[in-house]
């Protein structure tokens, strides 16, 4: 079969691999039908290896070349003994792997796992007609939720983490920094979760888009949080996601939050950041990481059939998998204003 994999930076081929044998206990192979190009796989693409690692991941064994891909759906195709899942069940996946003994683990957070590693990072992913995964991966999608709309529930999930982590309440104002995927999702899960989510974003296609969805938008540059603060007439947001990345961003963030707000960093900055803890202090905000997503799958699966405007008005296009090299080179490279880019691995 043909599968998308990463070589080395500036370096992802459209490879011919081995399909998949039977799998062994514990684990399931899935048909893939959709999956996502992440920013991730952009910024593996442009300077990895970043997350990747050149050596054999501790769990799955597995060091490059490897596939990427890890926001799908699918239906299962074969299973381990003992498997909980129908032959022909739909799925996605939550793509944390994870050892289940650690400290973390134990304690419910596996997304913290010591060990922890991705589906499409650390072992083959979903750029491919099929893929092994630990069956605990597995998440069932109903009949409400189309196969591309299950294909966007990973980004919806890390959104939905952020905003729990800053336990956003109903009619707070979250301030979403960003409108590439992530910030697109953090918008529509606020939205979904009834607070008042307001977007950032100086890309003028991406801004478009935030508007044509329904979100109130304001305008990016110099100073930010008095614009801000004029804005919500509250002396800023209660909540504050960065979904940018940027490192000379957080410091307006923290600007951004009220006094007793919270800031929530879900961007991976490239370069570090300077802050002056005082803001924090003195205002008693609240800084928070947040790391992908615990749990949040099915949470997210359960909402998306009924979500208004729905995830899919999140896509720019889809591309087959033999386009899907060249796609994921122009995207790295251009910075087009892309939110989301699916890939129809059966095309």
């Amino acid at each position: 079969m043909k599968a998308l994999r990463w070589h080395a930076a500036g370096d992802v081929r459209l490879d011919d691999v081995e399909e998949p044998g039977a799998p062994a206990a514990g684990f399931a192979v899935v048909d893939v039908s959709h999956c996502g190009i992440c920013g991730s796989d952009l910024a593996e693409y442009r300077s990895g290896p970043a997350m990747i690692s050149l050596r054999p991941h501790p769990l799955s064994g597995q060091a490059p070349p490897i596939t990427l891909g890890h926001e799908l759906s699918g239906r299962v195709s074969a299973t381990g003994e003992g498997s909980a899942f129908a032959i022909g069940a739909r799925v996605t996946a939550d793509a944390c792997w994870r050892c289940g003994r650690c400290d973390a683990c134990v304690r419910g957070h596996y997304n913290l796992c010591r060990f922890g590693g991705s589906i499409g990072l650390h072992s083959d992913g979903a750029f491919a007609a099929k893929v092994v995964v630990p069956e605990y991966t597995l998440v069932a999608l109903p009949d409400g939720v189309s196969d591309e709309a299950g294909a966007l529930t990973e980004p919806l999930a890390v959104g939905l983490h952020a905003l729990e982590r800053a336990a956003v309440g109903a009619a707070e104002d979250v301030l979403v920094l960003g409108f590439g995927a992530i910030g697109a999702a953090t918008a529509l899960m606020a939205r979904a979760l009834g607070a008042c989510p307001i977007v950032v974003e100086p890309g003028p296609r991406r801004r478009a888009k935030a508007e044509g969805l329904g979100f109130r938008t304001l305008d990016a540059g110099e100073n930010l949080p008095r614009r801000v603060r004029r804005a919500l007439g509250t002396g800023g947001a209660d909540v504050v996601v960065d979904s940018t990345g940027v490192a000379a961003l957080l410091p307006d963030a923290v600007e951004c939050a009220k006094r007793g707000g919270r800031i929530v960093a879900v961007g991976l900055p490239s370069t570090v950041t300077s802050l002056d803890s005082r803001r924090l202090v003195l205002f008693e905000r609240t800084l928070l990481g947040s790391l992908g997503y615990c749990h949040d799958l099915p949470k997210v699966v359960k909402m998306v059939a009924d979500m208004r405007p729905t995830p899919l008005e999140l896509i720019d296009q889809v591309v087959p998998l033999h386009d899907a090299a060249r796609t994921l080179a122009e995207l790295a490279s251009s910075g087009d204003g892309s939110v989301k880019v699916l890939v129809d691995v059966r095309a």
